[in-house]
């Protein structure tokens, strides 16, 4: 079952589609965001030149930089008395990059997110517990009101106070859970921690997670902990917020809105668009919005993109879960490494968990990593030949699946730092 007819659209007719927007949208961004203006005429390029989709390769990319030097309202298309929502992303360095939107794009991010939770087989007659933050960041308010629309119960829980979480989640008996993550997994450590029978005690059927690049491990770690159907959900505030693709039960592919969400792959160095089917940088570029739109914005976030037919009958392109990130990869002595990468590799280790850091130092002019990995409590009674033997198992996984030597340390249960939020998975101590 499909949320939107647009959905299921025949190549042509998609297609179609998508260049009458596309053309649209540059009408507008040419003519009412003084930025694209002069990006457009700096490139030489000329709105009647874009004839085909293929033709949007001859525009120039939108960089989130661009959306500080803009900071607050620069990239914005309409006038504001006809925002009616303001939200921003949580850059660590630097102004926020700040997104509004129109009636008209609260009611695309609501279509798009009520596709999500069609594909996780969510009706009215659910409770769901939004686990996600509230606030400028538009993870929880995304699930919320989207939710709402499709007249879901919410129970806005928010993130955080894990144990009040749980109560609430027993009490209320939720059936769907939106969470980070690695917040899902601390909520399950959380919960066996205090007694809850986590199959028996709770009601949950199917969880929506995002905000974080996942293992497929750590995905079917977290579906069978909790006995769920795990379903994950890609976004980025630029864009929309959560809800620019998600994956059906047929796949674990992402779906990706293209109707709305034109997506590209291009190599992150060159900048050339990438055949279908490989590995590079996704770039959006944004086809019915209003407050917002937005011209080939570099997402950072490293993916490929097919579109080979699913069972599920959507005929939308599907992206792969992001494997990591072209500015936040770590370049270990001429390698470059993923966190996900890593974590795939320990994800089918027996004896420890995926509560793990990342650690890149240098000795002398050369880089190192050491990754502190948890312990399952059960390994704790082993002698220290079994652990030994277990680090260096690990060690010689990581040398063959990265190509490079790591320092593994294998910690007690619960000795690593807990994120209510987004896990801190990496610390780069060469940049201090």
């Amino acid at each position: 079952m499909t949320f939107s007819k647009n959905e299921s659209l025949c190549k042509q007719e998609l297609q179609s589609w998508q260049l009458t927007h596309l053309q649209e949208t540059l009408e507008r961004v040419y003519y009412l965001v003084p930025f694209y203006k002069k990006k457009f005429d700096d490139a030489g390029v000329l709105l009647k030149d874009i004839k085909s989709l293929k033709d949007l390769s001859k525009l120039p990319f939108t960089k989130k930089q661009d959306l500080r030097d803009n900071y607050p309202f620069g990239m914005f298309s309409v006038d504001m008395d006809q925002i009616v929502r303001i939200h921003s992303s949580s850059g660590t360095t630097g102004k926020p990059t700040v997104v509004g939107y129109t009636e008209h794009d609260m009611s695309i991010w609501a279509e798009v997110m009520g596709r999500a939770f069609t594909m996780g087989g969510v009706t009215c007659q659910d409770i769901m517990q939004n686990s996600h933050g509230y606030g400028l960041f538009t993870g929880g308010l995304g699930f919320h009101s989207a939710a709402e629309r499709m007249k879901i119960a919410v129970i806005p829980s928010s993130t955080g106070f894990t144990s009040r979480q749980l109560l609430l989640l027993k009490d209320f008996g939720a059936t769907v859970l939106t969470a980070t993550p690695s917040f899902a997994l601390h909520m399950a450590e959380v919960a066996k921690n205090e007694g809850y029978d986590i199959q028996k005690d709770f009601k949950l059927k199917v969880g929506f997670f995002g905000a974080e690049p996942t293992s497929d491990g750590m995905k079917k770690e977290i579906a069978s902990i909790w006995g769920i159907d795990y379903h994950e959900v890609y976004g980025l505030s630029e864009i929309i917020g959560p809800g620019v693709a998600c994956n059906c039960k047929h796949s674990n592919l992402l779906h990706i809105h293209e109707d709305h969400f034109y997506p590209e792959i291009i190599d992150p160095k060159t900048g050339e668009v990438l055949p279908e089917g490989e590995r590079g940088e996704l770039v959006i570029t944004t086809l019915t919005k209003q407050g917002l739109p937005i011209i080939r914005y570099r997402t950072g976030d490293i993916t490929s993109l097919t579109r080979i037919p699913c069972k599920c009958g959507r005929t939308l392109g599907r992206i792969e879960s992001i494997v990591g990130r072209s500015d936040d990869m770590l370049l270990i002595n001429g390698v470059n490494v993923f966190p996900s990468q890593i974590e795939h590799v320990l994800s089918k280790q027996d004896g420890v968990t995926l509560n793990y850091q990342i650690i890149a130092d240098k000795k002398g002019y050369l880089d190192k990593l050491e990754i502190d990995i948890e312990l399952n409590p059960e390994m704790m009674s082993d002698d220290i030949g079994d652990l030994d033997r277990l680090k260096k198992t690990i060690q010689h996984a990581l040398l063959n699946h990265l190509y490079i030597n790591v320092d593994v340390k294998l910690v007690a249960p619960k000795s690593l730092t807990r994120s209510e939020g987004k896990a801190i998975r990496v610390i780069d101590k060469r940049q201090k």
